[in-house]
């Protein structure tokens, strides 16, 4: 009797992971709804109050962790309280956001800095509000990482800030390839997106290391794949699949588990770590070592981190 109620629970359990795959905008429960809207509430306190537009980068260690679903989700609550909002996404070599939203691929982001386009042509208007505007990755280029650091990408996000409340870019893996590192100069502020039982000590330990060793702003974690007791959240409705906000990180706000079973993946390689420490406490560079890693981020060099010395 007791196997049939776990085997049965387990098969509800998947179900239910399996309708949340995805879930974006209008498609979202009413728990990840509010979740998301707890994000954009404490957000509100952590990014600069002086500036007119904010410009946001939602990054992750590894592959796989939510940051293209958080980043379309974020903007779309953004939109729904009436401020005006841009997602661009600047994953340029996996791009997920126009499947997502189900739009034009091209032209997008590479065609404008390349000088190709112009941003009348690779601005779209959601077909949720009209006050939230999407642009594309648009064609895969040789070179993303000197696209985003270079100068007309600054001109590019400082014209548009005049237009917009908020621009919320989706950017690549920090431990797959520089371009979140390189892009964050011009960010106001990074979220990192952490999924549950998937990013190990090592992926978030390396991961916080790069954005410290270039004085990333970051601003705190979205933390997804979070299950709840089935009793959580009775009075306000079905929360049984989604977590609470969790606040006390020591480097912001804290992590909002909302979650999602994702089931996507980057084609960028091999993003895998298998260390059995946690983050908090690596082992320490030496100053040379330290160095030339500064180096290889400051010339935008897409090789592995130089191996930590003992």
């Amino acid at each position: 009797m007791s196997e049939k109620k776990t085997e049965s629970k387990s098969k509800k359990s998947s179900s239910s992971r399996s309708e949340m795959k995805g879930a974006i905008c209008d498609k979202l429960s009413f728990a990840a709804s509010e979740a998301y809207k707890l994000l954009r509430t404490n957000l509100q306190f952590v990014l600069p109050e002086d500036k007119p537009c904010k410009v946001l980068g939602i990054t992750s260690p590894l592959r796989g962790e939510g940051k293209s679903t958080t980043a379309v989700n974020l903007s779309y609550t953004m939109a729904q309280s009436g401020k005006r909002v841009l997602l661009i996404d600047a994953d340029m070599r996996l791009p997920t956001v126009h499947t997502k939203l189900s739009m034009m691929g091209t032209p997008g982001l590479s065609n404008l800095l390349a000088g190709l386009s112009t941003e009348r042509e690779v601005l779209q208007v959601s077909n949720y509000y009209s006050n939230w505007y999407i642009m594309t990755a648009g064609d895969v280029p040789p070179n993303p990482s000197e696209l985003l650091g270079s100068e007309r990408m600054h001109q590019a996000l400082e014209h548009l800030s005049g237009f917009f409340d908020y621009i919320i870019l989706d950017l690549p893996p920090v431990n797959v390839v520089s371009d979140a590192l390189v892009a964050s100069v011009w960010m106001d502020g990074l979220i990192i997106t952490v999924r549950q039982n998937y990013t190990t000590g090592h992926a978030l330990q390396d991961c916080m290391y790069q954005l410290e060793n270039i004085h990333a702003n970051f601003l705190g974690f979205v933390l997804t794949d979070v299950p709840v007791g089935e009793n959580a959240y009775k009075r306000y409705g079905k929360y049984n699949r989604y977590g609470k906000a969790r606040y006390g990180s020591r480097y912001g706000y804290g992590g909002y588990g909302y979650g999602y079973g994702y089931g996507y993946g980057y084609g960028y390689g091999n993003g895998g770590y298998n260390t059995d420490y946690s983050y908090g406490h690596r082992k320490k560079m030496d100053r040379e070592t330290a160095a030339r890693y500064h180096d290889a981020i400051i010339n935008r060099d897409e090789t592995q981190k130089p191996e930590e010395e003992e």
